[in-house]
């Protein structure tokens, strides 16, 4: 017998039917005789038209609190109708709120941060044969004001939930097979990786993969979860996520990934002096905003220095914003910015050991005149901002040149 955290996504259980489906594999499991928890998202974009609705009646400075109440709510209703489809299967099952067992959270409404599971009364259902339908996405603060954990956080809800439970692994159902070489709705060559590294998984997910919160992988990777990616349609085995020395070899790419998300800004002419960058982005991080790419050119003749960073797209109003607010101790000449962007990344734990791999990268986005307007690296990435509308083009060749539809 084993113990067992399923996950399903707000696209495995958009309507009674996925819940149907849902609950035919939920009960495979318990037939089995494992101890089976459940982690469920809002049911399709159920989330997105109960933030719409939210739009409609605040403004700009709208009150955390309530948003959080409200869009928590569509995991209630998901993780309910699932626990009746299971005592319509003669299996005994209930739902639980975040608050309910509790998961207790820290920090701001929209962003918390889970501090804690209490898993007592999933453990004393298991006893009874119970099948614990948890509401993931949310938990509460210790002033008793429900908190939700950022878009897509089911995910995390369930590693935690699973690292709790000391689960023997946490399996998370989605509408693909697993994690692929690059987007599957991008080309019909991409590949499903059989395993993954937790730190290949993390880059991809930040970069743009959207198969796995990137807070999950690091909280698995952290807490030493057995986390899995399964299709919740077919039985085809998904990817495992692994530590390094358990890859079975160290790919030099592992996989692409894209997001067309992304914003760039430019400050013209700052000064070139010690303190300005920090005041910029202690600015942005004030606002809020999460800064990915950052480029600094420095002019000799006359000491000023245009700084160049991307965000999230959605965020550029704001940032705009208290950007201007700044331009008096600046003294920057001008802000440009530009929405029509894509980020291109490619991974893999092989770039460590193997030379050449930036030649390649570059060599090929240039063959398709592709030009380049910033870059970043890591030990295990490297990632290139380029025109939006040149971004799958890129991903393809890029794919292509890589050899990753040979893996």
């Amino acid at each position: 017998m084993a113990r067992i955290v399923m996950k399903f996504g707000g696209t495995s259980v958009a309507n009674v039917d996925l819940i149907v489906n849902a609950s035919k594999l939920i009960k495979k499991e318990w037939d089995n005789g494992n101890d089976v928890a459940v982690v469920v998202s809002a049911m399709g974009d159920s989330t997105d038209k109960l933030v719409n609705l939210i739009n409609q009646v605040s403004d700009s400075n709208q009150n955390l609190a309530e948003y959080d109440s409200i869009v928590s709510s569509g995991e209630q209703v998901s993780s309910g109708l699932l626990a009746l489809q299971l005592n319509k299967l003669k299996i005994p099952a209930r739902s639980w709120l975040g608050w309910q067992l509790p998961i207790l959270t820290t920090g701001k409404h929209s962003m918390a941060k889970i501090h804690k599971v209490f898993v007592d009364k999933i453990i004393d259902g298991f006893k009874k044969r119970e099948i614990a339908i948890i509401a993931g996405f949310q938990g509460i603060l210790k002033n008793l004001r429900i908190s939700t954990i950022g878009r897509g956080g089911s995910d995390t809800s369930a590693v935690y939930i699973a690292s709790a439970l000391n689960a023997d692994r946490c399996d998370i159902y989605t509408d693909v097979e697993g994690v692929f070489t690059a987007d599957p709705d991008m080309s019909a060559k991409v590949k499903k990786l059989d395993k993954i590294a937790y730190e290949e998984m993390i880059e991809m997910s930040s970069q743009g993969a959207s198969v796995l919160q990137t807070t999950s992988v690091v909280a698995a990777m952290n807490e030493n979860v057995n986390l899995n990616v399964l299709s919740a349609f077919d039985s085809m085995p998904g990817t495992q996520l692994v530590h390094e020395d358990d890859l079975p070899e160290r790919k030099t790419v592992t996989g692409v990934a894209y997001s067309i998300n992304e914003a760039k800004i430019t400050l013209i002419k700052v000064e070139d002096r010690p303190g300005v960058a920090s005041k910029i982005f202690h600015c942005l991080a004030e606002a809020g905003i999460n800064v990915d790419m950052i480029v600094q050119n420095i002019s000799e003749q006359d000491k000023k220095t245009d700084i160049t960073f991307t965000i999230n797209k959605e965020e550029l109003s704001n940032s705009l914003t208290a950007l201007k607010e700044l331009k008096k101790e600046l003294n920057y000449e001008k802000i440009v910015n530009d929405p029509e962007v894509g980020k291109i990344s490619v991974i893999g734990f092989g770039m460590i050991d193997h030379v050449g791999v930036a030649q390649l990268m570059f060599e090929t986005l240039s063959k398709k005149d592709i030009n380049i307007q910033v870059i970043s690296t890591s030990e295990i990435k490297i990632s290139v901002l380029v025109a939006r509308k040149q971004t799958i083009p890129g991903v393809r060749a890029l794919h292509d040149a890589f050899g990753l539809d040979n893996i």
